[in-house]
């Protein structure tokens, strides 16, 4: 009995130790959307108000916004299938016949299944008159293996084309490694290594000083495979070793789409509710308000942890997104950005 309490003893110091030296700082954040499933949910009655909204003399887009923005994915799809069995026809189709500009792409986008709208984005992004390397980076470097794997699917059955086949003929070099070895999806997940940490560590020193093209090889296969929680290991010892965070050293040794990709890792693996804080601020604030990332943002994450990007935001900023959002953005369009953002009067 003895020697049990000990044992226990000894694994309580060792877990003790392990978290002073690799988890400072790190937490496991309970993340929260602003989008969930609407209470006594009728498809057949959201359908026909969707049809006599759409269907009238003139669209009222009050109607939409206030049924497709509190629905969540799930239920919208269900009344898509009831719109079509009650009207003949598809309710993307009509929303994209009725609406236009920016409030067009929001209410359409809320339509997609999360998997569809990523490989939407993707596809454009690649497809477009220029490639839209802030678009693939936001997606790739956030997704889970599983969400990866599904988009990729929706990507082939929707544009009958292959993701990473896109990606290698649309972009170069080696932010196209990169988002290759993403788009792969096969990141460790729940797995960690402590006695290989300071190895990895080395690897990604190495990696910013030499920056030979198989220490960039090196350096991206690090942070494109190995587990989050494997990676919060290996930043705390390359801050040991260099002295440097690993961002600021990333900063100083590349540029470039490589050098934004490889730290919209980092801080993926760090907080995905602060990466896309600062990229919607840096869209709105930056750019003169860049409606398509706001959108895509918005859209993407609001069953996930919309309210946790909010809070983020206004920690973050001073100012909530909320604020923001209805200082930049107007009319119907302000209307719905600000229902998926779920704002509250005091966040004004």
């Amino acid at each position: 009995m003895a020697s049990i309490i000990s044992l226990r003893k000894d694994i309580k110091t060792s877990l003790q130790a392990f978290s002073e030296k690799y988890c400072d700082g790190f937490s496991v954040w309970l993340t929260q959307g602003t989008i969930f499933p609407a209470p006594n949910f009728n498809p057949v009655m959201d359908a026909q108000l969707l049809g006599g909204a759409l269907q009238g003399i003139s669209c009222e887009k009050d109607v939409l916004i206030e049924i497709l923005t509190q629905r969540c994915n799930s239920q919208r799809l269900m009344i898509a299938e009831a719109y079509r069995d009650m009207y003949g026809r598809d309710l993307i189709t009509d929303l994209k016949e009725n609406l236009s500009h920016h409030l067009k792409e929001v209410m359409v986008g809320l339509m997609y299944p999360p998997a569809s709208y990523d490989a939407h984005e993707l596809w454009h992004a690649l497809k477009g008159v220029d490639t839209e390397e802030k678009c693939l980076i936001d997606i790739l470097a956030s997704r889970t293996n599983m969400e990866i794997f599904q988009m990729k699917e929706a990507y082939l059955m929707q544009y009958n084309n292959d993701l990473q086949q896109d990606i290698d003929s649309e972009t170069s070099g080696h932010f196209r490694d990169t988002l290759m070895n993403l788009a792969q999806g096969t990141r460790m997940e729940g797995y960690a290594d402590p006695s290989t940490a300071a190895q990895d560590a080395m690897i990604l020193w190495e990696a910013c000083q030499r920056k030979t093209g198989e220490h960039k090889n090196m350096l991206q296969m690090i942070l494109c495979n190995k587990s989050y929680q494997q990676l919060w290991m290996v930043f705390q010892e390359f801050q040991s070793i260099s002295g440097q965070d690993i961002v600021d050293a990333i900063n100083e040794c590349y540029d470039g789409y490589f050098q934004e990709l490889l730290v919209a890792i980092v801080l993926c693996v760090r907080d995905k509710p602060s990466y896309f804080a600062y990229r919607l601020h840096n869209a709105i604030h930056d750019f003169g308000f860049h409606n398509k990332t706001v959108i895509r943002i918005l859209i993407a994450r609001s069953e996930i942890d919309l309210m946790t990007i909010r809070q983020r935001y206004k920690e973050r900023y001073g100012k909530s997104l909320f604020h923001d959002i209805k200082h930049f953005a107007s009319g119907h369009y302000e209307s719905a950005l600000l229902a998926i953002c779920a704002g509250d009067a005091e966040d004004y």
